[in-house]
């Protein structure tokens, strides 16, 4: 669709308009080219409607959704960038799926207490057998499970775990902290690290040789209800693994919070109490006296080929340097709800949206000169289910990461309409973040940290793997705070945001003809003005001193690139 077409002065102003336009940058003869919110909208809309299935890898829904990718970067005029000149990447996953139809249960002083899967607990595996079971383990409570000997904190003391079930808090021990303890502000306040996140926990049970991983679950330190949780419904993934590689923890899982209390009263425990000492370095793992765990479920275990879908636009100048601009495909697909009735969970703002923007991007790109890097765009197989796509690249990469410039992804963004302000995820990490903040004020808007760092979302996506192997990146995810819209301001936002979360990874996260897709197209505009600075340049990004990824890049990349 053609847009009207507005100077370079008046730019602010095109957040009140239909489409959000691209203004040329100083020094390259860049036509005037859109992001256009209707087509943004057209593109949800399609990726979150029956035919696709909710988009579950190794699904029907796979099966439409990678050709119809495919098709749209041709459409585009891309060239392919995936394996042996094709558009794809595969990407070899196994997937699980625990029955709920077993026996659970803790045996505590010579009583049992039954715990029902989804609703006192939720476990799932990632090891490839066909039933899930644990006989009489012992449970060991680990507080927050972290080691982590560069913040002078290890919650474990040497205790043995193998052959134990690990129960872990969620979040980073500072997290509940209140001032004054001398934890407070060591692992960032309310701004989760990696340690903090449920990843984290259950490759530290691995490490430590535990059979099985619980963390306790509650919504503040989780940032997310338990119905978030359980609506996988038993089902896992996870990429094939080389024998030479170390296998996950047997069993992984959740307890729901008030089990959990219960759990530790009959052991003798004060929950509460224990959360307070995990808080204090001289935490010692506790052992629940007299308690052991037991499960027994069946598994069924599938094995699957995936893809990613690649494609690029090749540099003039410096065609083995790239810029990537990155969004995942997949969703959670289709299932049946208690009722016995088919639930699509259709993604389509988690990430329908950040495939749109994908494909706004790259039309501008080919709207202008040729860029002097290669500009490479990435449609993600399994962000869902542990940035497996990413992952699996980042471990067997098409195009060499110490030559990589910059990864930019998008994931959720916005559909409340234009803003006065944006947010940076995991802020001060990167001069890309500096980059996005200058973007943004072009637009006569405001740059600011995200409101709710707790969440741990620069943990939390696509470009994760980037910047554990030292690759630079932006994250553009915009349930990071509550904006501050033109029409209604932050409480008009925070309503957007309540509502939003309320959808998240639920099937009500659809497409509705009721969006504002402006807003979320302001955010594509100032990501494509990043990547675009570091496409037409030689600079190479870099990570500032603080952050933990420095380091990685010093190591890896060649001295050209620091």
């Amino acid at each position: 669709m053609t847009q009207k077409t507005f100077p370079r002065r008046s730019l602010f102003l095109a957040t009140v308009l239909t489409a959000v336009l691209l203004a040329p940058v100083a020094g390259h003869a860049d036509p005037t080219a859109e992001i256009s919110p209707s087509r943004m909208s057209e593109t949800m809309k399609i990726l979150a409607s029956d035919r696709f299935e909710g988009r579950a890898p190794g699904t029907e829904g796979e099966k439409v959704t990678v050709p119809w990718l495919i098709a749209q970067y041709k459409a585009l005029g891309l060239e392919p960038a995936g394996e042996n000149g094709g558009w794809t990447q595969t990407v070899p996953m196994i997937r699980t799926r625990t029955a709920a139809n077993g026996s659970i249960s803790a045996r505590i002083g010579g009583r049992t207490l039954p715990l029902i899967q989804l609703q006192d607990i939720y476990l799932s595996t990632l090891l490839p057998e066909d039933r899930l079971q644990i006989k009489n383990a012992p449970m060991v409570f680990v507080g927050y499970g972290v080691y982590a000997p560069e913040r002078q904190w290890d919650d474990f003391k040497g205790v043995d775990l193998k052959g134990k079930v690990a129960v872990f808090l969620v979040n980073d021990p500072d997290f509940d902290a209140v001032p004054g303890e001398p934890v407070a502000g060591r692992f960032g306040g309310k701004t989760m690290t990696y340690y903090g996140r449920w990843t984290y926990k259950y490759e530290e049970a691995a490490r430590r040789g535990a059979i099985a991983a619980l963390i306790v679950h509650d919504t503040a330190g989780a940032s997310y209800p338990w119905s978030t949780v359980v609506a996988p419904g038993g089902e896992a993934y996870d990429v094939e693994h080389a024998a030479t590689e170390s296998p996950p923890v047997p069993v992984q899982g959740w307890l729901e919070g008030k089990t959990a209390a219960a759990l530790f009263r009959q052991a003798g425990l004060n929950l509460e109490a224990l959360r307070i000492k995990a808080r204090s370095g001289s935490f010692r793992p506790v052992t629940l006296k007299h308690t052991t765990f037991s499960a027994d479920l069946p598994v069924t275990v599938d094995r699957l080929q995936s893809q990613n879908v690649l494609a690029k636009i090749t540099g003039a100048k410096y065609p083995d340097e790239t810029v990537m601009f990155g969004a995942h495909w997949d969703a959670y697909g289709k299932s049946t709800d208690a009722q016995g009735h088919t639930v699509i969970r259709r993604g389509a703002i988690d990430d329908g949206s950040g495939i749109a923007a994908l494909f706004e991007i790259a039309r501008a790109f080919k709207a202008g000169p040729k860029p002097d890097r290669t500009i490479r765009f990435a449609a993600w197989t399994g962000e869902e289910r542990g940035l497996l796509g990413s992952g699996w690249y980042v471990a067997h990469p098409l195009a060499p990461l110490d030559r990589t410039a910059a990864n930019l992804t998008m994931d959720v963004l916005q559909m409340a309409g234009p803003a006065h302000n944006a947010f940076i995820i995991g802020a001060g990490q990167d001069t890309l973040q500096e980059q996005f903040a200058a973007a943004v004020a072009l637009q006569g808007r405001t740059a600011q940290p995200e409101a709710m760092p707790e969440r741990g979302a620069f943990y939390r996506a696509d470009h994760l793997p980037f910047a554990r192997a030292g690759v630079p990146v932006l994250a553009v995810m915009d349930m990071a705070g509550k904006f501050d819209l033109l029409k209604g301001g932050t409480e008009a936002g925070g309503k957007w945001l309540t509502a939003y979360m309320a959808c998240y990874h639920q099937a009500c996260d659809a497409w509705s003809p009721d969006w504002d897709v402006r807003g979320a197209a302001q955010d594509v505009w100032a990501v494509w003005k990043v990547g675009h600075d570091v496409a037409f340049s030689h600079d190479w990004p870099q990570w500032k001193a603080g952050s933990e990824f420095a380091a990685i890049r010093q190591k890896t990349a060649p001295a050209t690139v620091q």
